[in-house]
């Protein structure tokens, strides 16, 4: 495991402490954790232009019922 130095203002650590003690848990791990949380957390303009994209390609694809593609799709599977 790798190990990091980071500069934090002195009540930002004192959130972080308290908050880790109430969850009974360390520090990193809770600063990992965050770090995790926020590395997952999308873009709201890359989640739009993703949305456009999307639409655009199912735009071509023109109406079809979705009912009957489960049905048939369950036929298949018979």
């Amino acid at each position: 495991m790798s190990k990091v130095m980071v500069s934090l203002p002195e009540d930002l650590l004192v959130e972080i402490d308290a908050e880790a003690t109430r969850r009974s848990t360390s520090r990193s791990a809770l600063l990992a954790d965050a770090a995790r949380r926020e590395l997952r957390h999308h873009d709201p303009e890359q989640v739009a232009v993703a949305v456009a994209r999307s639409e655009a390609r199912f735009k071509a694809a023109g109406r079809f019922d979705s009912a009957e593609l489960v049905r048939a799709d369950r036929e298949l599977r018979r």
